[in-house]
C-alpha cells in the first residue's frame, strides 16, 4: 500500500498552445514535456507511486513518454481537470495511499526542493500547495481597457503545483464538489473546509501553455548549455513532366504536368530538409537518401523532413522557426497556403506561427519563367546545446 501518491493530470487538450497536439506531449529537450515531470516523481525518494491521468485519445503518446518508467496504465481523464482530478483519486481507492500529491502534467520543471516542502508541510496539515507570492503591482481592468482599481498585493500569491493532500480529506472533497468548476484542487479543499498551507514554488516551476512558454522551459532546462542557434538555407529544383498534380509542401496541387525526381519531387519539402540539415552540419538530403537507393523511389518526402527534424531533436536541440519559398509561374498555390503551413508545422512538430510558406515568379525568366520547373529555397532556424 503506498503511502504518497503522486497524482500527474495531463488529460487537458492545451488549445492555446497552436500545434497538432496536445502540449505535454510537445517536445522538450529531446523528450516530452509530460516525461520531465514523470521522470521527477520516479526519482524522488517521498513518492511511492505515481498515476497519471491522460486523455482517451493520447494513450499511444502516453505509452511513448512514459517508457521505461514501469508505471501503470494511465486514467482516463473526464471533460474538465476537475473530473479528471477525481477520475484519478477514485483509481487510487483500492491501495488507499495516505497522502496524494496532484501535479499539472505541463510543469515539466518542478523541482525535488518543491515536492520536499510539500511532503513537509503536510505533516502540519491536510493540504499544502506550492505557491510564489505576487511581488508585481495588480490593477484591475475594465471592458474599455481602463484602469478602474489598484489591488493590495500584500498576502497575495500565485498557486502552483504539486498541491499534496491527505488522500481521504480530498476524495471526499472532490465528491462534494461534483459538477463544479473550481480552479484548482486547493479551491476544492478550501470549500470543503480543509486547511491548506502554503509553500514555496519556484519561478521555473511554471505552465507550458504556449509556443513561448516551451522556449522560456528550454532556456530553463538547458540553463547556459543552450545558447547556440543555428540557421540552415537549403535550394532544391526539379522540372515538369508528365502528370496532373504537384506535391509542394506535403499538398498535392493540381496542375497540367507532375514534377520529375526520384521520389514524390516536393521541391519545397527537399528544400527545408536541406536547410535544417545545413544547420546541423549534417551534410544535404542526398546522403541520408541517396536518389540510387530504391526504396525511395516515389517515396513521402514528408518523412524525409521528421528525419531532420529527429536529428535537431536527438542532439537537445528544438526547431524554432521554418521559412519556404516556392518559385514558379504555375501553378498558382495561394489557395493552398495554409494546408501547406500546416502540413510542415505537423511534420516538425512546431507551431503554425513558426512556420512560413510563400510563393513568387520570376517575372517570366529563366527555367520557371519560361515553365519549365519548379525551385524552392528555405531557411531553416534550430537552437542547439552549445558546441564544446
Amino acid at each position: 500500500m503506498p503511502g504518497t501518491v503522486a497524482l500527474v493530470v495531463a488529460a487537458g487538450r492545451g488549445s492555446r498552445f497552436g500545434a497538432t497536439h496536445p502540449k505535454q506531449y510537445a517536445p522538450l529537450a529531446g523528450r516530452p514535456v509530460l516525461r520531465h515531470a514523470l521522470e521527477t516523481f520516479r526519482r524522488h525518494p517521498g513518492i511511492d507511486a505515481i498515476q497519471a491521468v491522460i486523455h482517451p485519445d493520447d494513450r499511444a503518446m502516453y505509452a511513448a513518454a512514459a517508457e521505461g518508467l514501469g508505471l501503470p496504465d494511465a486514467v482516463a481523464g473526464g471533460a474538465t481537470r476537475q473530473e479528471s482530478v477525481q477520475n484519478g483519486l477514485l483509481s487510487l481507492a483500492p491501495h488507499a495511499p495516505t497522502r496524494v500529491l496532484i501535479h499539472d502534467g505541463a510543469r515539466p520543471l518542478i523541482g525535488p526542493a518543491v515536492i520536499d516542502r510539500v511532503l513537509d508541510a503536510l505533516g502540519q496539515a491536510p493540504g499544502a500547495i506550492a505557491a510564489l507570492p505576487v511581488i508585481d503591482t495588480l490593477k484591475r481592468g475594465g471592458a474599455d481597457g481602463r484602469i478602474t482599481a489598484t489591488l493590495e498585493r500584500t498576502g497575495l500569491w500565485r498557486a502552483q503545483t504539486p498541491q499534496g493532500f491527505n488522500y481521504t480529506a480530498i476524495l471526499a472533497a472532490h465528491d462534494a464538489a461534483r459538477g463544479q468548476n473550481l480552479t484548482d484542487d486547493a479551491a476544492v479543499a478550501e470549500q470543503a473546509g480543509l486547511t491548506v498551507r502554503l509553500v514555496e514554488g519556484a519561478p521555473e516551476n511554471f505552465k507550458v501553455t504556449t509556443q513561448e512558454d516551451l522556449v522560456r522551459a528550454e532556456h530553463w532546462l538547458r540553463g547556459e548549455t543552450l545558447g547556440e542557434t543555428r540557421v540552415g538555407q537549403g535550394f532544391d529544383v526539379h522540372r515538369f513532366g508528365p502528370g496532373s498534380q504537384v506535391m509542394l509542401c506535403g499538398i498535392a496541387v493540381p496542375h497540367d504536368a507532375g514534377l520529375l525526381g526520384h521520389s514524390d519531387a516536393d521541391v519545397g519539402l527537399h528544400a527545408l530538409t536541406d536547410a535544417i540539415l545545413g544547420a546541423l552540419g549534417a551534410g544535404d538530403i542526398g546522403s541520408h537518401f541517396p536518389p540510387s537507393d530504391p526504396q525511395w523511389r516515389g517515396a513521402d518526402s514528408g518523412q524525409f523532413v521528421r528525419h531532420a527534424a529527429d536529428l535537431v531533436r536527438s542532439q537537445g536541440g528544438a526547431l524554432v522557426h521554418a521559412d519556404v519559398t516556392l518559385i514558379c509561374e504555375r501553378p498558382k498555390v495561394g489557395a493552398y497556403r495554409e494546408a501547406m503551413v500546416a502540413r510542415v508545422a505537423a511534420l516538425l512538430d512546431i507551431g503554425l506561427k513558426r512556420v512560413s510558406v510563400k510563393a513568387t515568379t520570376t517575372e517570366e525568366l529563366g527555367f520557371t519563367g519560361r515553365r519549365e520547373g519548379i525551385a524552392a529555397q528555405a531557411v531553416a532556424t534550430i537552437r542547439l546545446p552549445s558546441a564544446g
